[in-house]
């Protein structure tokens, strides 16, 4: 998301398409979400959202460890803030949740047909 940032700024003329998944997003959101809006960014952000800090447990299994229970719970992004209500009311960006493949197709459409900021939740079943 930073990168993406970077890429508006050195060349507003131009539309920039981040890819994002969900569990990264949550280090580098708000201060890229603040800077794009403010900035009036032509970016497009989609993060892949499948709810969980899935190379976490990916890490987990290869390493044998334990991961029913509380182990699991801790990777679980279900219970984390709505960062689509976040971007909206603190940010200024346009909300645009989509939950299977021609709604987001849509959102896309939409995000480079104008200007952005634009943030496109593309929500994707996690694999437990």
């Amino acid at each position: 998301m930073p990168v993406a940032t970077g890429a508006a700024v050195a060349c507003p003329d131009r539309k920039v398409v981040n890819l994002e998944a969900d569990g990264s997003a949550m280090y580098q959101r708000l201060q890229s979400l603040w800077t794009q809006a403010r900035e009036h960014l032509d970016v497009t952000t989609i993060i892949f959202d499948n709810r969980a800090y899935a190379i976490l447990n990916l890490e987990l299994s290869r390493v044998g460890a334990r991961t029913d229970g509380n182990c699991r719970d801790q990777f679980d992004l279900v219970a984390s803030a709505d960062r689509l209500r976040c971007a909206r009311a603190r940010h200024g960006r346009r909300r645009d949740a989509r939950g299977d493949g021609r709604e987001f197709v849509t959102a896309l459409e939409h995000a480079l047909a104008e200007p952005g900021p634009h943030l496109i939740d593309a929500i994707i079943p996690a694999r437990l």
